[in-house]
């Protein structure tokens, strides 16, 4: 039985948006959630928090027109109950017939896809260089991604393809917000120029925005070192090696290999004030490193990751900010609210960034948490060897990103 297969309730059921639910969550209230999705599902990926109460009861218990006790028993009967599904079909009905039954119920709209299409933009208020740096969030699977504007001019780093016209619409929204640049452009012309779209690396656990936003005239960069992995369309793109330097404004992105992820693995020193690492370094953990050759190629990824970390990361000035391209329900925001951390602070807190060769080698492989959901699909869609349509590419990704090293093994007492 699909979404689509539910009666409509015979009780009128609210609903509630995913913004306003995550609005909810971060304002520090708490939030009873009934999750009606299968077990596996709900252990596999959950809307989760410190103030959010979640109980999963799948949607079949509630096929019966009489429902179980037990089932009632484990649902609260004192406060307002928001019921959530996949899709919002299962909710609504699960929501119905609770309500029926004198609960105080609402259902969330579009359920765990409505959530996977939360993407927020946050200001990085420790970047000191030129131009204004922004943290792309999406809460949903822990993505992150980059936003830089200077002048008339802008960047995006690691672009999720689900939201290749956020990016246009914010490039237009902060070229308009500046009374200089009104000044300089007629109505119809405000906007920055999306000068570049950026990644750092050939993705594991979502579907790159990178060919999308070429599609719209803004400059592809891919990791010229990730091509030996089969990219069919390089010929359209700018490829970046090791020093390479783009230009936004008056600030400068310059290209630093840190292989160990993956062979391709590229990190961007934004004005050298932050580095966008992608998947090599998190504020929380390091890199898995057997995505791409697998269990026999992940001693030698691991090493490899050691020496980007020790020879091209961690010699950077300490105030260097590092930001990643994904967090983990381990990673605590900074008090900008962004998921980012100077180097010297992560060299405190994370034992695996004192270890020597060794030792780091063996911690990162001795506690691998599972791959990827769809990572097989991911990858050569990613490489341009597979094709998904827009729908399928989003439905590729829901779930949690899983490309770190397992955190609990990696940070200091």
């Amino acid at each position: 039985m699909n979404d689509m297969d539910f009666p409509t309730p015979d009780v009128e059921v609210e609903s509630v948006s995913p913004a306003e639910l995550k609005g909810r969550i971060d304002a520090g209230e708490n939030v009873s959630l009934l999750d009606a999705r299968m077990a596996s599902d709900y252990e596999e990926w959950r809307i989760d928090g410190e103030n959010v109460d979640s109980v999963n009861v799948p949607y079949f218990e509630f096929l019966d027109e009489e429902i179980d006790d037990d089932v009632l028993a484990q649902i609260p009967d004192d406060r307002e109950v928001t019921v959530l599904c996949a899709k919002g079909g299962a909710s609504e009905f699960v929501a119905g017939s609770l309500k029926a039954r004198g609960y105080d119920v609402n259902h969330l709209e579009e359920g765990m896809n409505g959530w996977a299409r939360i993407y927020e933009r946050v200001e990085v208020e420790r970047y000191d260089g030129a131009g204004t740096l922004y943290q792309y969030q999406r809460p949903s699977s822990g993505c992150l991604g980059y936003f830089l504007v200077d002048g008339d001019e802008a960047a995006v780093i690691d672009p999720l393809r689900a939201f290749t016209d956020r990016y246009l619409e914010d490039a237009a929204e902060l070229r308009s917000s500046s009374p200089a640049l009104q000044a300089q452009q007629d109505a119809t012309e405000l906007g920055v120029d999306l000068t570049y779209a950026i990644d750092t690396h050939i993705h594991a656990d979502h579907i790159s925005g990178v060919r999308n936003l070429a599609a719209e005239g803004v400059e592809g960069v891919i990791p010229d070192a990730s091509v030996d992995r089969g990219v069919t369309y390089a010929d359209e793109m700018t490829l970046a090696e090791d020093g390479d330097e783009f230009q936004i404004g008056d600030a400068t992105i310059e290209t630093v290999y840190t292989p160990g992820h993956t062979s391709g693995m590229t990190s961007y020193l934004i004005d050298d004030e932050l580095l966008a690492t992608g998947d090599g370094l998190f504020v929380e953990s390091v890199a898995r490193p057997d995505l791409e050759e697998g269990d026999d190629g992940a001693p030698e990824a691991a090493a490899q990751l050691y020496e980007s970390l020790t020879e091209r990361v961690l010699s950077l000035p300490d105030e260097t900010l590092i930001g990643g391209a994904h967090f983990s329900d381990a990673a605590e925001p900074a008090e900008d609210g962004t998921y980012t951390a100077p180097i010297g602070q992560l060299a405190d807190e994370m034992d695996a960034l004192t270890m020597d060769e060794d030792e780091f080698v063996e911690l990162i492989l001795s506690d691998m948490p599972p791959r990827p959901a769809n990572y097989e699909d991911i990858i050569p869609t990613n490489l341009g060897q597979r094709k998904a349509d827009d729908e399928e590419a989003f439905e590729l990704e829901l779930g949690p990103n899983n490309c770190a090293a397992s955190q609990g093994s990696l940070a200091g007492d």
